[in-house]
């Protein structure tokens, strides 16, 4: 008959001995929840076992004797394990202290900043690769070598093109109209009605149509990307198409990159359009101005340039978003919460990058005299 598990602590000056006894298998639940308190109550400076009576034992007195050693390195206690079996001392060595969520233990201050800067250098690198793959990749399909197939090409030009036209028109719209709305209320103080058609036109040309188009895809597409390829890597069928020797840049990331740069310009030239019509409706309808008037001031101040500067952009935010989302989602966990968490990752990264090199392009713009 197995012998019921039992331990003691026994006083020897300063060291506390735990001797064990009978047999300590998992079947009999928990064993000694309150063997840790009980032996730091006695205020030991150090602790060390006895299995001499031990019998047959498994995970339950492994789980024992780390809860003890854990308690005692908290507490600044000496903990000798080596009379216990060789067998029990190498699981020992295995059992880490699974760290509480949400706890972080900072290193050293030099140590963190280095581990930061070589993940952004390592961030950096793989994002200036993809850029040179997109490049190369877009070169070959030009001279026809492509390994893209075209169907797919055209399926993330209507997902990034026609089906995102109903929530640019509605965002770019409401833009525009904010903005007359804005001008309205500040000219008219100084007689100067007519100039809400210029501010809207430039306000929309030169800056807000792109800034606000580019903030919606990488919310809508630079998401679903990072998502779409997060989710084939955890399902492995990513590692699949590698197995069997599918290209996955070409399969999977150029035409997404192609597509969406491909489709910004044009929901730009649109968003455009949209956001001078919701300045048309909001300036005549608040102001004395006539159609005619505000859409002869519209083409006096909106000049090809200030088109130029925001096709430009439109473009750089196009191949940004889509090569930003493709990068986070092909180093995304294999989880379901890896795949949550390269979305939002794309989304915050997309956003970030648009307002930054946004700002890139006005402060080059300003200094060009543009």
């Amino acid at each position: 008959m197995a012998a019921g598990p039992g331990w003691s602590v026994e006083i020897d000056g300063t060291r506390a001995l735990v001797v064990l006894e009978g047999d300590w298998l998992a079947l009999s639940g928990i064993l000694a929840p309150d063997a840790p308190r009980q032996v730091l109550a006695t205020g030991a400076a150090s602790l060390a076992f006895d299995a001499t009576r031990l019998g047959r034992w498994d995970t339950a007195l492994i789980a024992l004797v780390a809860e003890l050693r854990d308690s005692c390195n908290d507490h600044s206690v000496a903990c000798d394990t080596s009379a216990l079996p060789p067998a029990a001392q190498r699981l020992l060595g295995l059992v880490v202290r699974a760290a509480p969520p949400g706890a972080k233990h900072p290193g050293p201050f030099l140590e963190t900043i280095g581990a930061a800067a070589l993940q952004f250098g390592h961030a950096t690198c793989g994002i200036i690769a993809l850029i040179g793959s997109t490049v190369l990749g877009a070169g070959a399909m030009l001279r026809g070598r492509a390994m893209m197939r075209g169907a797919d090409l055209l399926d993330c030009m209507r997902e990034a093109g026609a089906a995102a036209l109903p929530i640019v028109t509605v965002i770019n719209l409401l833009v525009g109209g904010i903005l007359a709305f804005v001008g309205a209320v500040q000219l008219r103080r100084f007689g100067a009605d007519i100039y809400v058609a210029s501010l809207v036109g430039i306000a929309v040309v030169r800056e807000m149509a792109a800034l606000m188009t580019a903030i919606i895809m990488a919310g809508r597409t630079g998401g679903a990307y990072a998502a779409s390829l997060a989710t084939m890597q955890a399902n492995e069928e990513i590692d699949a198409l590698r197995a069997v020797g599918i290209p996955v840049f070409d399969y999977l990331v150029l035409p997404r990159v192609l597509a969406l740069t491909a489709m910004m310009p044009i929901l730009y030239l649109w968003g455009c359009a949209v956001g001078i019509c919701g300045g048309f409706v909001v300036a005549i309808a608040t102001l004395d101005l006539s159609p005619i008037s505000f859409i002869n001031e519209t083409r006096s101040s909106v000049s090809g340039t200030q088109f130029a500067l925001g096709f430009s952009k439109s473009l750089a935010f196009g191949a940004l978003i889509a090569i930003t989302a493709c990068y986070v989602g092909l180093r995304a966990g294999r989880s379901a919460a890896g795949v949550g968490l390269a979305a939002t990752r794309a989304v915050v990264a997309g956003v970030i990058g648009v307002i930054a090199l946004d700002a890139i392009f006005d402060f080059s713009a300003n200094v060009l005299g543009i």
